[in-house]
């Protein structure tokens, strides 16, 4: 069963999933980075000081202690249910940001790798050849 794991772990396609998922967490933390401290403000000073991640319609009550607050995270702590809709809008635009790479990332590999009827264009001629002698033979055959 060991060595059974072992040839399991050391395809290249477990190891290739590894890498991404590891680098996908890291992008995200990334594009998050982006988004909250550089987006998201330049969007909110243009458009008049929006600070998004302070939109919220309160569902329930809220603790005295908290009354007339706006910190989204504290009231989200200590239990209060809310609709988030700014912190949707955030996270809307780190996944349009994050589709976006992708999109160009899978737009390069695709202008590299070549396509299916040019890999079988480039097929070795003794290959050709075997190919036009089954042809031949089936021919003859066949009549």
């Amino acid at each position: 069963m060991f060595k059974e794991f072992k040839a399991f772990i050391s395809r290249g396609n477990v190891l290739d999933l590894a890498v991404a998922v590891i680098i996908g967490a890291a992008f995200s933390k990334i594009v998050s980075s982006l988004t909250d401290d550089l987006l998201m403000p330049l969007i909110g000073k243009i458009f008049g000081g929006l600070d998004f991640s302070s939109y919220f319609i309160a569902l329930g009550p809220i603790p005295a202690a908290l009354a007339g607050s706006t910190d989204y995270a504290a009231l989200k702590k200590a239990g209060v249910p809310l609709f988030g809709y700014g912190a949707f809008i955030t996270a809307a635009v780190n996944f349009m940001i994050v589709a976006f790479i992708i999109f160009l990332l899978v737009r390069a590999v695709n202008r590299v790798m070549p396509k299916p009827e040019e890999a079988a264009a480039a097929e070795p001629a003794d290959v050709t050849l075997l190919r036009e002698i089954r042809d031949e033979l089936k021919k003859k055959n066949a009549a």
